[in-house]
């Protein structure tokens, strides 16, 4: 399905969503289109036809433990919405994919192989005025039985522990303010740690690195030199972050999925973890 040269077969474009509209409206098809956002007020606008809406925040994810969801609520949820383990998922959502992003590492966690993002997420959707409605489908509920969990993908505190131990690579994909302690968030979004800074020896590779001005993914090439400029090739574990591990599963995918660097891991519980940790080392300033 992919344009491009890269290790894994796991982007679709526009024009192949466009062209395959009618399966994924239809109750019997094998396919499913899904958008997810932070915000579902922009899907309730205008979505593409077919597609099912997710909520991050509150569907994809514990609200009592801040952790992605058990495996059982993860069964119910895409089984509630006439998803199962067998169907060809597509991904899509704001902000150049983050969320979608996110949700791709959840669904390979829970052992989901035939899933892909949309190559430019939602924008690039909407910009180059692809169908859209303001309709929701509504397919009847399926079975889900997900095979996972794949521990392999997923990086915890003692990971990250690890990597400051022996040198491992660390991709911090935030901004530079937030990389050096200035800021605790983007603006305008909630501040979720006590303290600023880094991990210890992280490099801040930013995530819309390995994107175009589009949201597109850059080429093999160009994602592989971006990373060997910061000595990542992928022979070691590589653990990428962010603040709630969003963005960081935009990096790991390009690493994992894009580039085939096996031991790339995405840590998910992130700066609002690692910034709220006791006795945690953190680093401030450019790391330069």
């Amino acid at each position: 399905m992919a344009e491009q040269d890269y290790a894994n077969d796991v982007l679709v474009s526009a024009d192949w969503v466009e062209d395959r509209l009618d399966e994924f409206q239809d109750e019997d098809s094998d396919l499913r289109l899904v958008e997810v956002d932070v915000d579902t007020e922009a899907y309730d606008e205008a979505h593409a036809p077919g597609a099912i809406g997710f909520n991050w925040e509150t569907q994809l994810q514990d609200q009592t433990t801040r952790d992605i969801l058990e495996k059982g609520d993860f069964e119910d949820l895409l089984g509630s919405h006439g998803i199962s383990e067998d169907d060809t998922v597509v991904l899509y959502g704001d902000n150049a994919n983050w969320f979608a992003a996110y949700t791709y590492w959840q669904f390979k966690y829970y052992g989901h192989d035939e899933v892909y993002l949309l190559d430019g997420g939602r924008e690039y959707w909407l910009e180059n005025d692809y169908p859209t409605t303001d309709e929701e489908p509504d397919f009847s509920e399926a079975e889900y039985e997900a095979s996972g969990p794949r521990e392999s993908i997923r990086a915890y505190r003692e990971d990250v522990e690890n990597a400051i131990d022996r040198g491992l690579p660390l991709v911090d994909v935030r901004s530079p303010e937030e990389f050096s302690g200035e800021i605790l968030a983007p603006p305008g979004l909630q501040e979720t740690a006590q303290r600023g800074g880094h991990v210890p020896g992280a490099k801040n590779i930013s995530w819309a690195a390995v994107t175009n001005d589009d949201g597109t993914f850059k080429t093999r090439e160009e994602i592989e030199e971006l990373y060997a400029e910061e000595g990542i090739d992928g022979d070691s574990t590589t653990v990428a972050y962010c603040r709630i591990g969003e963005r960081s599963s935009v990096a790991w995918f390009a690493l994992h999925e894009l580039l085939g660097y096996d031991d790339a891991i995405n840590y998910d519980g992130s700066w609002t973890e690692w910034g709220n940790l006791v006795g945690a080392p953190i680093e401030t300033g450019s790391g330069e």
